[in-house]
């Protein structure tokens, strides 16, 4: 019986030009946020706003810094209610919560994406959305921004898994009023830790700068705005210190410029997976709309019968393949649902959980070849025949 034998977890490494420039850094002795002159950060900040189309962007200490700061900047703050999707990982709710707020969860569709109908009928609770592009899964953006906009909704974008990806050639991040991405080591580029932010308004900008610990080195940054937006809002914004430092910006700009062939590379894996996963007993894959250019780091499929899960993930298991099931009872390592965080009062979500029971989840790294998928795909159809049937 064939086995698969390669670590779900094990990333590429480093590439040889960012170590380069980590090993310059360090040399320098320049890590501080603004340690140089030129700047690392603001290099990235610079380029990263070339990639997506922003006016301004903002590199920091980690994708959960980014939503914190970008709520905010909104003027988020206790007890204020924030729309966001009843699936994601819990860095979004947590988010949230962390600036005093209370998350109003929306439910999701069996396509993985927020439920536009249940937002628009929740439209009048909260002011702000923060709209996550969970597992890269984008809802139609075009009708989720008219709910938004007739209700006055200010949209934050979380790109964790979608930095790369777009709707219909818009960049991810690039249809509310904040976009935020991580480059933690399980997303798209990786520097172990980290974070970026998009917006094209110069008041945001220049609040989240005074947040990220600025020190009144405005001109230090990339794209930062004139002096006379700071001054609007100078002494008004607590420093809550999180710009990113040098040695990770260093490592993370060659990765940038080489994003494009990456995401390439992923969607060639995915496709593998996907073929091989369809039309298996038991087991349903998301189909892909076609305006949406997904990066496919991970793929998701959804059991028919959730009764039957835990046998077939533990069979799977057996010959090498990794699955992580959002409908355990317990949160197991990153894997959780809406139902474990504690912090989030209890809110029903009947449909979401529907979806959840049966829903599975698996990494695609790039330490994978067409090979290996095509190997994954066959033992998942075989042990779907057996425990899915």
């Amino acid at each position: 019986m064939d086995r698969f034998t390669k670590p779900f977890i094990r990333q590429e490494p480093i590439p040889e030009a960012a170590i380069d420039a980590a090993v310059a850094v360090l040399r320098s002795g320049a890590l501080h946020r603004y340690g140089a002159d030129p700047s690392q950060a603001a290099l990235l900040e610079e380029e990263f706003a070339a990639l997506t189309g922003a006016t301004h962007a903002l590199a920091v200490a980690s994708g959960g810094y980014a939503m914190g700061c970008a709520l905010r900047a909104l003027g988020v703050g206790p007890g204020d209610p924030v729309l966001t999707n009843g699936w994601t990982l819990a860095p979004v709710p947590g988010a949230i919560a962390a600036v005093g707020a209370r998350p109003v969860l929306v439910e999701v569709t069996e396509d993985l994406v927020i439920d536009l109908d249940d937002l628009a009928a929740k439209a009048d609770r909260a002011t702000v959305l923060m709209l996550s592009h969970m597992r890269g899964h984008i809802v139609d953006m075009e009708r989720l921004m008219e709910i938004c906009d007739r209700h006055g909704i200010a949209v934050v974008e979380d790109c964790a898994h979608t930095m790369g990806a777009h709707w219909d050639g818009t960049p991810s991040g690039r249809f509310g009023r904040i976009g935020c991405y991580s480059t933690q080591t399980y997303k798209h580029v990786n520097s172990g830790e980290g974070g970026l932010i998009v917006t094209d308004d110069a008041d945001l900008a220049a609040r989240m700068i005074l947040l990220s610990g600025s020190y009144m080195l405005y001109a230090r940054h990339g794209t930062a705005p004139d002096d006379a937006v700071f001054a609007r809002h100078r002494g008004q914004m607590p420093n809550v210190s999180g710009r990113m430092d040098e040695l990770r910006a260093a490592i993370l700009r060659p990765q940038l410029a080489d994003l494009p062939r990456q995401v390439d590379r992923w969607n060639a894996l995915y496709r593998v997976l996907e073929d091989g996963f369809r039309n298996r007993p038991g087991l349903r894959v998301i189909d892909r709309p076609a305006p949406e250019g997904f990066v496919g780091s991970s793929i998701q499929a959804i059991a028919a019968d959730p009764a039957r899960v835990p046998d077939f993930t533990a069979a799977c298991a057996a010959r090498g393949v990794e699955w992580k099931w959002f409908g355990a009872p317990a949160a197991q390592g990153f894997t959780s649902a809406h139902r474990h965080w504690e912090y989030v009062a209890s809110q029903s979500l009947p449909r979401s959980d529907a979806v959840l029971a049966g829903l599975l989840d698996m990494r695609v790294p790039l330490t994978f070849d067409a090979d290996d998928c095509a190997l994954i795909a066959r033992i998942v159809g075989e042990e779907a025949h057996r425990h899915l049937a």
